[in-house]
């Protein structure tokens, strides 16, 4: 099996690459390299995948590869995923998220893939209040740009399928946290911060939720996917492992021996989703897949990772610092 993987060299698109080629499959990587992209993350298995810098709103050069490699899968998880740079400018996802998977979808279409597995996000579905969880049947309702634009590219993939009978999954995942996290995302932000004894800006009061899914988890269950899953199907990918934004910071305190007086409460986001929880009965009784990693466990991995990279996270972290003020401000 030939595998074609936009944003392979993002945070999760990765460590997909790095479990496809353990599997001993042959690997396609395809990535723009924007600032989330790097291919340090790739550097173990760079002697064993091929490799394209390219964007996927590029239909030319996206048909030249298709065509080139002729691959059996696609897995798209190039996207723009930064909830605040979508406040800020909303382009940049209208262009990649929406119009990219649109160009991704025709050419899989012209070309006969056989698979299109269309990674998706918890967010499309909007909030939740404090009881209840998103089902597969959940009717879509985001809030921000970057969840519009997902949820734009997750509608436009199952209109393939119906349309068309391009056999598309979708894969809706909660939020993935884990090794070589960008930092600009909660969890690397909050650790960098605390080593450094710098203000930790936790928006609003804290009291948001979310859903933690390890990002190995998150890629071992797209490859569940891929095995036994059927086209025309969504399949929720979530851990059950529900934190308070508060919470996650002070675990991460804790590990740290930093003390709580560096959090700093900031203005709220706009339109800031308070609470999402997937429910993932479809996937464990249909494909017999279910999380490994526990929060605790997965977040001690996660700090520990970051104290033995600190040169690439610090490096990262100073492309931040005209963003953070931004953000921050």
């Amino acid at each position: 099996m030939k595998l074609v993987v936009t944003g392979g060299a993002g945070f999760i698109g990765s460590e997909f690459v790095r479990q496809a080629v353990e599997k001993g499959l042959e690997t396609v990587v395809v990535d723009k390299l924007t600032y989330a992209g790097d291919l340090e993350r790739l550097k173990e298995v760079e002697n064993k995948i091929s490799f394209y810098k390219a964007d996927i709103t590029n239909r030319e050069f996206i048909e030249h590869i298709f065509k080139a490699e002729k691959p059996d899968v696609v897995v798209h998880w190039a996207a723009e995923s930064h909830v605040d740079r979508s406040i800020l400018d909303a382009t940049p996802f209208i262009e990649t998220n929406v119009k990219g998977t649109q160009i991704l979808l025709d050419v899989a279409k012209e070309t006969g893939v056989n698979l299109f597995v269309n990674i998706a996000t918890d967010e499309v579905y909007g909030e939740l209040g404090e009881d209840g969880q998103f089902y597969e049947d959940t009717p879509l309702n985001p809030n921000s740009p970057y969840s519009v634009s997902k949820a734009s590219a997750d509608m436009l993939g199952r209109a393939y399928y119906r349309t068309y009978g391009l056999p598309v999954i979708t894969v809706r995942p909660s939020n993935n946290y884990g090794y070589w996290q960008y930092p600009e995302k909660l969890i690397p932000v909050v650790i960098l911060k605390a080593l450094n004894n710098e203000p930790i800006p936790i928006y609003g009061t804290g009291e948001n939720r979310r859903e933690w899914l390890f990002v190995s988890d998150c890629a071992e269950a797209v490859f569940e996917i891929i095995e036994k899953g059927k086209p025309g199907e969504i399949y929720n990918v979530g851990s059950g492992e529900e934190r308070r934004n508060i919470d996650v910071v002070k675990s991460i305190l804790q590990i740290l021996n930093k003390p709580e007086d560096l959090i700093t409460f900031v203005k709220d986001r706009p339109g800031h989703d308070f609470r999402y929880s997937l429910n993932t009965e479809k996937i464990e009784k249909e494909l017999s897949w279910k999380a490994k990693v526990k929060f605790e466990e997965g977040i001690e991995k996660t700090v520990k990772w970051y104290l033995k990279n600190l040169d690439w996270a610090k490096r990262k972290a100073e492309e931040l610092h005209d963003y953070w003020k931004k953000v921050y401000r």
